[in-house]
């Protein structure tokens, strides 16, 4: 590893534990505050915030515990790190959301049969404004974060977060509807949140799954890396672009094509070129690069050729 990849890893991994220890102290905070709210008003939508917050932090001492070994360098048996411990998070994450978005829609559906008048909702909305400030400051240092790192496990983490922010307005609207006005709110929005939730871990399930199954990068990436290599002057094309991400690490391979009367040494040195600029553009990342002479491709490949040859 190059020191540009070594300092881009460390700056990966201050900001990825910063938004986890954040996101974990947050949704503990938010958690007691809700409890006592749900307590002190019965309310049904209450419940669902609360039961979403403990989702929250549960998803949270997740990331905090698998990020240790999801950010451990690679060793003798993990020769390609340990990224994708951030991709099991995300499925873990998501089974315990769904199990949560299952429990929230039957209580829903049974307030909204049943419904009841909601007391001390005053308590509630106060809570509620909290929570809605805690989780705006949050998801603002996450959103920081995901542009700096594009952590699977952070994204997830965000995606929770991001959904309290319109379920604590409608808790709101539920407390304030539940006073009298129309009892059957507070159900209606429960139900309302447990399919939210049901969709969002469905997002994260598929985010997760790309990963594990070595999903390709973006097109725009792998465009980057055809345009870099076919800059060089002596890169006549490029075939078999095969690339993967594991956490923060994106793996790049590819045949460069070069002139048959290159020497082993010249061949190297082209190629050493290459990677250096792949791995400046699209750090931190690993590059493998396989030197075929241009007269052994062979008709049937599809190649990425140079334009000014």
């Amino acid at each position: 590893m190059d020191k540009n990849d070594n300092t881009t890893s460390q700056d990966y991994n201050f900001w990825v534990r910063l938004a986890a220890i954040v996101a974990t102290s947050t949704a503990l905070f938010l958690v007691v505050i809700k409890l006592f709210a749900w307590f002190e008003t019965g309310a049904s939508a209450m419940l669902a915030s609360t039961t979403d917050s403990m989702l929250d932090l549960f998803a949270s001492l997740m990331n905090v515990i698998i990020l240790r070994f999801a950010l451990a360098p690679a060793d003798e048996e993990h020769k390609f790190g340990h990224g994708k411990a951030e991709s099991l998070a995300g499925l873990t994450q998501s089974a315990f959301v769904l199990g949560s978005a299952i429990l929230l829609l039957i209580n829903g559906i049974d307030r909204f049969i049943n419904p009841k008048i909601l007391v001390q909702s005053n308590v509630g909305i106060i809570v509620t404004i909290i929570a809605i400030i805690a989780t705006l400051a949050l998801v603002l240092l996450q959103k920081q974060v995901i542009k700096r790192t594009a952590s699977v496990a952070i994204s997830a983490d965000a995606m929770h977060y991001q959904s309290d922010l319109w379920l604590n307005i409608g808790v709101l609207i539920a407390l304030y509807l539940g006073q009298g006005l129309w009892l059957r709110a507070d159900g209606l929005f429960t139900i309302l949140v447990g399919l939210y939730l049901l969709w969002g871990a469905g997002k994260i399930i598929w985010l997760s799954v790309q990963h594990l199954m070595d999903h390709q990068l973006t097109e725009e990436e792998q465009q980057q890396i055809l345009s870099i290599a076919l800059q060089h002057s002596q890169a006549l094309g490029v075939h078999d672009l095969r690339t993967r991400q594991a956490g923060q690490y994106r793996f790049i391979q590819f045949h460069l094509e070069l002139d048959d009367n290159l020497s082993l040494f010249n061949a190297h040195a082209i190629g050493e070129e290459i990677e250096t600029n792949i791995t400046q553009a699209l750090a931190p990342c690993e590059v493998f690069i396989h030197h075929d002479p241009v007269s052994t491709v062979g008709d049937d490949v599809e190649r990425n050729v140079n334009d000014a040859d």
